[in-house]
């Protein structure tokens, strides 16, 4: 591969389904490689898609998010999540490609993924990014640090480098390639890797992922009672696009699964939207949502810390104002 700008995407699936942190990661790569400039600015993208048979079936729409070329390894060991065998694949593809860098999200597939193929490599790394651009020679990455009260710019020098983008940074945008699809053999038998997922267990299948929500309703202690949750979960169907949310310290007594929890120990999201109800603003928490694009604070406390990063700031009674925000978010959808 003659440009050394060219870039390979880890497109992530969970269960045959391609997750939207795939399209992400693509609208990224091809927004670094066409602002490149004299570095080889405009070079191609190319999709990754590993997964069991029939995983071919996403390559159009990758095509559809800036693929110039999908490459896709399909084997039946690949039906879950194969850490050793994937690793193994997409350092092998990323040095026989020459890529100048290699994108995937950092989701918690990403962070197990990312560090693996850069051991191999020997190479450049940098985890939750919240951009990427390229400059002259490197690889430049807006990262987040100190729980998120500053912003570090890192400089990734030599090739490959391997950026792993926080879920929500970058939203998918729509830009269409014509398809063509390679298909690539797996590095060895992937059936004989030593470590094997046995099961994949989620959430409500009725519920939007976290990290794929563009509005995200948060509550915390402010609520004063688990069953006052409910609003927050009324709040979120209201806008019929929102996932719940909640802080550790609602989690750990019990009120949400810790699958919910926001924060520096749980889940950082970068929303369209982010509502957080009842919720003081510890900076372990701000630390896994201060991205959000627009945040909103509900709380009686004037002096909480979360109206320092809210966009918008309601003093009272979350038990009084939520409800009232439901019945206006509902009035302005048409819904009842």
């Amino acid at each position: 591969m003659a440009n050394m700008a060219n870039a390979l995407v880890f497109c992530e699936t969970r269960e045959g389904a391609l997750r939207k942190v795939a399209l992400e990661a693509l609208t990224a790569a091809r927004k670094l490689l066409d602002s490149g400039g004299g570095a080889g600015g405009g070079g191609d993208v190319h999709a990754l898609l590993v997964g069991a048979p029939g995983i071919s079936s996403h390559a159009s729409r990758l095509a559809d998010h800036g693929a110039d070329m999908v490459l896709v390894a399909e084997h039946a060991a690949f039906a879950q999540y194969n850490p050793e065998a994937t690793a193994a694949l997409v350092a092998d593809r990323t040095r026989a490609g020459g890529y100048r860098v290699l994108l995937v999200s950092s989701s918690a597939q990403g962070r197990d993924l990312a560090p693996r193929v850069a051991a191999k490599l020997a190479c450049a790394i940098a985890t939750d990014a919240t951009s990427v651009t390229l400059e002259s020679d490197a690889i430049i990455v807006s990262h987040p640090i100190n729980t998120g009260k500053i912003i570090a710019t890192l400089a990734l020098e030599g090739t490959p480098a391997v950026v792993a983008l926080r879920p929500g940074a970058v939203p998918p945008r729509e830009q269409p390639r014509p398809v063509q699809m390679q298909h690539i053999e797996p590095v060895g038998d992937p059936s004989a890797a030593r470590v094997v997922v046995a099961e994949l267990k989620q959430g409500s299948r009725t519920q939007l992922d976290l990290g794929e929500a563009p509005v995200i309703v948060s509550g915390g202690r402010g609520l004063k009672a688990a069953d006052n949750f409910r609003l927050v979960e009324e709040l979120a169907s209201a806008f019929g696009n929102a996932a719940v949310g909640a802080t550790r310290a609602v989690t750990d007594d019990g009120w949400r699964p810790h699958s919910d929890q926001i924060g520096q120990t749980g889940r950082v999201v970068s929303p369209d939207l982010y509502i957080a109800v009842g919720i003081s603003g510890a900076i372990q928490h701000l630390a896994g949502m201060r991205t959000s694009k627009t945040i909103v604070a509900i709380n009686r406390d004037r002096d909480a810390p979360i109206f320092k990063v809210a966009d918008y700031g309601i003093v009272g009674d979350a038990l009084e104002i939520v409800p009232a925000l439901t019945a206006a978010v509902r009035a302005a959808r048409g819904s009842h």
